[in-house]
This record gives structure tokens, sequence and C-alpha cells, in this order.
């Protein structure tokens, strides 16, 4: 491909993204992978121009552009040889027209940036909410310890903060080093380690994991019970679940539970679990304004409406965790989210309504106070931004 035709591609892909963030259709790397897999001509070298080409238009644009052209020629505006590929060649864009209208350069949409000031985000910390993210992993210490794992990978360094972390060079394969294929490793955030550490987890307990998903915190509680008690994970979307076997396999870690949840009908699955819990991790669904760096398109994506929907959703899985608690019990609400409306404030109403329940001070290796629990920013702890609170029930 010329380099021409690649910013043509780029074109076509961020037609399809927003398109796809209006409608709320797949995610930008499934559309990015579904294009070069119709288009075999192109080569690895092409495949990763296009990508840049196409994230760099999505993380200058805060607000959801009108076409794929206009968030191309906001890059381009402050590139002189990329407007210059606007050059009406056979396979590459038109030349730039005197009236056309770029998309505007931002953070996020107007009424977001609101949000996150009435969070107490200081404009300080917007720049890195659509940095490039690093690339994280999680030593799992029953598998190898951390000096051989950072002596076997070229540039791994210790993480900032999280005991078992380590950081790698972008563009690492980790798929294919032996000790991802031994269960040695697994790729994980360094935030999602250090909120996950909030639990307490420890040998023979009995620990839910209510939002399972694909099971990266699971594995991390897996590590901390060292293969003692009994650990379930649970949750209502049976592809990201059944993920979690053969992750689980790898690791070493026999002993997970898994529990597919109807949803609306959640507690029937959970019913023999009812007061039983030492510990109840709720890492919900949120808005992921914390994972911007990784999934930049997804300011596009948001409504108040959709937040709505979310906060709605984040107060029912904190009620039906509570009844799961032993008295004296903890539950951990986690959401990658900075807007207090997930998460300072949803804790706050729920301790409010449930007399007896209290926030418990965290002691975490990263991550400020704030308000009932602590925040993690991209900014300030060079993780992705999350917000998690340790509640613990009536004795």
């Amino acid at each position: 491909m010329t380099p021409s035709a690649r910013l043509q591609a780029a074109i076509e892909l961020l037609d399809a993204i927003i398109l796809a963030a209006r409608e709320s259709g797949a995610a930008a790397d499934t559309l990015i992978a579904r294009y070069f897999a119709e288009r075999r001509y192109a080569g690895s070298g092409d495949r990763r121009a296009v990508r840049e080409h196409v994230y760099a238009a999505i993380r200058l644009a805060g607000e959801r552009p009108a076409n794929g052209r206009a968030a191309m020629l906001a890059v381009a505006k402050a590139d002189p040889a990329l407007a210059a590929l606007f050059d009406g060649s056979a396979h590459g864009p038109a030349p730039i027209g005197d009236k056309e209208v770029a998309a505007t350069p931002g953070v996020a949409p107007g009424w977001l940036l609101d949000k996150l000031r009435v969070s107490g985000l200081g404009p300080e910390e917007y720049p890195a909410l659509i940095d490039r993210a690093p690339l994280d992993i999680r030593v799992n210490c029953a598998r190898a310890e951390m000096a051989a794992v950072i002596a076997a990978i070229p540039g791994a360094t210790a993480s900032p903060h999280a005991p078992d972390g380590v950081r790698l060079p972008s563009g690492t394969q980790i798929e294919q080093l032996d000790l991802w294929r031994d269960g040695a490793i697994e790729v994980q955030d360094e935030g999602s380690q250090i909120v996950t550490l909030a639990a307490g987890a420890g040998p023979g307990m009995t620990v839910i994991d209510l939002c399972a998903g694909a099971g990266g915190k699971t594995l991390a509680l897996a590590s901390a019970m060292q293969g003692e008690g009994r650990l379930i994970a649970a949750d209502i979307d049976r592809a990201r679940l059944s993920r979690l076997a053969p992750r689980a396999a790898r690791a070493g870690a026999t002993t997970i539970d898994t529990r597919l949840l109807n949803p609306g009908h959640e507690a029937e699955k959970l019913a023999d679990l009812s007061g039983e819990a030492d510990i109840v991790l709720i890492d919900a669904p949120c808005s992921g304004t914390g994972t911007w760096r990784r999934n930049p398109e997804a300011r596009w994506r948001l409504t108040p409406t959709r937040i709505d929907r979310l906060m709605a959703t984040q107060a029912v899985l904190i009620t039906l965790g509570a009844t799961l608690v032993k008295p004296g019990g903890v539950l951990v609400y986690i959401v990658c989210s900075l807007l207090d409306d997930e998460g300072a404030d949803q804790v706050t109403r729920f301790v409010a309504a449930h007399p007896g329940w209290r926030a418990l001070p965290i002691d975490l290796p990263a991550g400020r106070r704030h308000g009932p629990g602590v925040r993690l920013t991209p900014y300030h702890d060079s993780t992705d931004g999350f917000f998690v609170a340790r509640l613990q029930s009536p004795c």
C-alpha cells in the first residue's frame, strides 16, 4: 500500500468506528481486525501504519467526529507531511478543500469533562487519560519468581507499585513467551492488580468474584488464596466466563467454581452462598472512563442515559453482593471509572441505606483517599483509573 492508500484505509476504518460508536456496534480493535482479514494484500507494515493513523485520530478527537475524514483532517492540521498525503491519487484521499471542517481536538465531550471536574479531577489529569497505556503483567507466584520473569524478558522491569507486577516494552508478544504458555504470567494492568489487593484474600477463605468476566481478578484472588479455600467466579456473560477455564488451567488454579448467572435472576444461582462469604468482590460494569488509554473510542460511546443505566446496575449488584457476605465479612466494590456517580457516591448511597455497614480504611501501594475509598488515576499512578472501596458488614 502507498502512504496515501494507508491514509485512505484509516479514513474508511474511522467511518466504521464512528458508526459503531453511535450505534453501540463492535469495538475499534474488532473492526480493524475484520478490515484486514478481508484485505490479505496488506502487509504487516501497512497494518501497523493504518492502525497508528486510526488511533492518532481517535485520541485527538474528544467529541465524536462527523466522519472519518474529519477525524483524520484534525491530525493532518498539525502534521504537514500527513496533509500532503491527501493528494487525490488512485487509492488515496481527495485533496483538502478550503472549506472542509476538521474534528475538534479535545480530551472528552464537554458534558463528560463537567462530570470529571465535579468528581474532583483537575485539568492537569486530563492529558494522561488518553495517553498510550503501558504493557503490564502479573507474575503467578505459584509458577515463577519475579526476578526470574524480569531476567527472562528483554526490557522488563518491576512495575512501580504492584508487588507482583512487571512492566514490559510496548509490542512484546506475550503469548509467544514460554512463561505465558506455562501459566507463569498473565496480562493485567497494574491498577487492576492493586485494587484486587483491597480484597485481602488469603488461604482458607470463601471468596466470590461476582462480576468475574474473563477472570483476570479471579486469577489474582486464586494466587492470593494459594489453592486453599473456596473461590466462586460468577457472571451473566457466557462468552466472557468461558474464557476463564483455559486461563485457570494454564495458571494451575484448579479450585475455581464458575457459575453462569441468569440476568435479572442472579440470586437464584447464588442462594446456597447467602451469608457465607468472607469476601465478595464486585468489579462492576461501568462507564470505563478510567480505561480510555486502552479504549479511547469509548469516549464517543457514552451518553448520560447509558451512565444512568450503569448506575442502576451497580446499585443492584452492591445490594446482591451484600446478601452473600457473612457477618463481619467484607464487600469490595471496584469500578474502572473516575466518575463519583459510579464510585464514591454509589458507595455512600449504599452505606446510608444499609445500617451497620461501614467503609473500612484501605492500605494500598498506590492511589489516594477519595471519599469512602481510594482512587487511582493515570496521571498520578501511571495505571488505569479505578475507584475501590472496602465495606464491612454488621457483625
